[in-house]
C-alpha cells in the first residue's frame, strides 16, 4: 500500500514538474534567410537585428550576402532565402511571369525631394570644358549604368526624353557602381546613372560633377523594394507578418536619422554605427558626406513609379507583354503592420 501511495506521489511530482517546464518553456525561435548586399539601403535589416526589433517578434534573422537583387531571385524562387533586398528588375518581374510567388511587398529605398541619392553623373573635364551643359549635352557620349534590364536604364529613359533623346542617342556602358568611378576617373564613360555612395566616391575623387539628381526629372522613383519567397508568404504567414512589424520599427527608427538631405537626425549616430558595423563600407565619414536614401515609415510603395518601369521593360520586350506589376505586389504585409504599429512619430 505505502509502495502504491510513494508511486502515485513520485508521479505526480513528475507530472507537476513536466507541466511547470512545458509553461515556462521559452516558445522556439523562428528562423528567417535574408538575402541583401549589405548596402546603405539595407539599413532598416541592420537596425532591426541591432536594435533587437527581430528577438521582440520571436525571430532569429540570418543575412546572406548578395552582390545585387537580381542575383537573389534564384533563391528566393525556390524558397532558400525567405526575404531578399534590391531593385525591382527585369530578372524579378519574369521570375513572377513563372509562377514562383516572388512578391514585392514593401518600401526599401525611393527618390524624395532633397534625398537625391542616384544621380547623373558627368565627367568634371567635360564640365570644365562647357561640353556638358544640359542633359541634351549627353548625345554621342558613353553613358554607365549597371545592367541591362537594371531599373537605371529606366530612370536614363527618362533622363534623356526629359532633353528630347532616347537610349539610342547614347552609348550605354554596363558596369557595376563601383567599376564607375573607376571608369570615369580614367575616361572610359563619360557620365553615369549612379548611386550613393559612389557618388560621394567620385566627388571625393574630384572625377566627375552631380549633374542633375534624379528627383529632378523622376521624383519619387522606387529605386529599391522589400521581396518575399513565395514559400514564405504561404508557409508562414504569420512569421511573415512579425517580420515586416520588426522592419517598419527599424525603417521608423532610420527615418529618424535623416534631416536636410543628410544622416543628420536625431538616430544618425546609432544608425551610422549600425551601418558601419554590418554594410559594406565601414567609414562612417561617408555615411556623413553621402546622401541617404529615403524610406517610407509605413513600407508604402510608388505603385506609379513601378508601373512606369515595368512598362518601359515590356516595351522594351524584355518581360511579358501578358502580365501586369499588379501580379508582383503584395502590400498587404506592410498594411497590416502599419495598423498594428500606429501612426508613425518623428525621433524628437
Amino acid at each position: 500500500m505505502k509502495t502504491a501511495v510513494l508511486q502515485l506521489s513520485v508521479l505526480g511530482c513528475v507530472a507537476a514538474a513536466a507541466a511547470l517546464l512545458t509553461s515556462e518553456a521559452p516558445a522556439l525561435a523562428e528562423n528567417v534567410t535574408v538575402g541583401l548586399p549589405a548596402v546603405v539601403t539595407d539599413a532598416p535589416f541592420f537596425i532591426a537585428q541591432a536594435n533587437g526589433y527581430f528577438k521582440d517578434e520571436g525571430l532569429t534573422v540570418r543575412f546572406e550576402d548578395f552582390a545585387t537583387g537580381a542575383q537573389m531571385i534564384p533563391s528566393l524562387g525556390s524558397g532558400e532565402i525567405d526575404v531578399g533586398a534590391g531593385a525591382p528588375s527585369v530578372g524579378l518581374y519574369n521570375a513572377a511571369a513563372r509562377g514562383l510567388g516572388i512578391k514585392i511587398v514593401a518600401d526599401k529605398g525611393h527618390i524624395a525631394p532633397g534625398y537625391p541619392w542616384q544621380a547623373v553623373m558627368v565627367r568634371k573635364a567635360l564640365i570644365d570644358a562647357g561640353k556638358v551643359k544640359s542633359l541634351a549635352d549627353l548625345k554621342g557620349l558613353r553613358v554607365a549604368t549597371t545592367a541591362v534590364g537594371a531599373t537605371e536604364t529606366s530612370i536614363l529613359d527618362v533622363a534623356l526624353r526629359s532633353a528630347g533623346l532616347t537610349l539610342n542617342d547614347v552609348h550605354q556602358v554596363y558596369l557595376a557602381f563601383p567599376e564607375q568611378a573607376a571608369a570615369i576617373a580614367n575616361g572610359a564613360v563619360d557620365a553615369s546613372l549612379t548611386s550613393e555612395p559612389t557618388i560621394t566616391f567620385m566627388l571625393r575623387a574630384g572625377s566627375a560633377v552631380r549633374f542633375a539628381g534624379v528627383d529632378t526629372f523622376y521624383p519619387g522613383h522606387q529605386t529599391s523594394v522589400v521581396l518575399y519567397s513565395g514559400r514564405f508568404i504561404t508557409d508562414r504567414p504569420e512569421t511573415a507578418r512579425k517580420f515586416m512589424r520588426a522592419y517598419l520599427r527599424a525603417a521608423r527608427f532610420y527615418n529618424g536619422a535623416l534631416a536636410n538631405g543628410k544622416f543628420a537626425g536625431p538616430n544618425a549616430d546609432r544608425v551610422i554605427s549600425i551601418l558601419t558595423q554590418n554594410a559594406k563600407i565601414k567609414d562612417p565619414a561617408v555615411y556623413r558626406a553621402l546622401v541617404p536614401s529615403a524610406c517610407d515609415p509605413n513600407g508604402v510603395l510608388d505603385m506609379a513609379s513601378l508601373r512606369k518601369d515595368f512598362e518601359f521593360f515590356q516595351h522594351q520586350k524584355m518581360i511579358n507583354a501578358g502580365m501586369t506589376i499588379e501580379q508582383t505586389v503584395d502590400q498587404s504585409f506592410a498594411r497590416t503592420a502599419a495598423a498594428q504599429l500606429g501612426p508613425y512619430k518623428p525621433a524628437q
